[in-house]
């Protein structure tokens, strides 16, 4: 049983509309949910119940949309575990390590890569494979500075007994040997 999981945070069309280099983001995540599925190892969406969106712009966006044996849970805050089944799904699965990819950096990536740690998981940040809306002109931080913060930051943190990894979804291995 692979002791691994990708989880896709969020990445619904109506939350995308003005994310920050959305389609590359997208691409990188597909490509990395295509290679988990041929690896064997759980794919899940974590998907923000939006009350007001009409239902077709709630769902995942059609680049990097479940297929079938993938797990979908639905959220209402922007921490991945709280009240979704999300650590019951990964301890029956036995998964101690989760690889995060998704939408919005600063806020359910964020929220979730901390709780992951906080619960015991290893960690794999995409830092190529989340986003966050883009800034007025001239605001700061910008969309690209926040996600490098984000970036810099978990490449820093420490957890006793916890690994943490930020890494590019090209450098990012689906098998045994675990680089990243």
């Amino acid at each position: 049983m692979p002791d691994t999981a990708l989880l896709i945070i969020d990445l619904q069309t109506a939350l995308l509309s003005d994310a920050h280099e959305v389609e590359a983001c997208l691409h990188k995540v597909a490509h990395l949910a295509e290679r988990a599925r041929c690896a064997s190892m759980p794919v899940i969406y974590l998907r923000q119940r939006l009350p007001d969106v009409p239902a077709g712009l709630i769902d995942v966006h059609p680049t990097v949309a479940p297929q079938l044996g993938d797990v979908v849970l639905d959220k209402d805050g922007a921490d991945s575990f709280l009240d979704t089944g999300l650590g019951k799904l990964l301890d029956e699965q036995e998964v101690c390590r989760v690889i995060i990819t998704g939408f919005a950096t600063e806020y359910c990536v964020d929220s979730t890569g901390r709780s992951a740690l906080s619960r015991g998981y290893d960690l794999v940040l995409v830092s190529d494979g989340h986003t966050t809306p883009e800034r007025p002109p001239g605001a700061a931080p910008s969309a690209a500075q926040v996600i490098a913060h984000h970036n810099t930051t978990f490449s820093a943190i420490q957890y006793a007994e916890r690994s943490i990894t930020v890494e590019p979804a090209a450098h990012i291995r689906f098998d045994a040997a675990r680089a990243s």
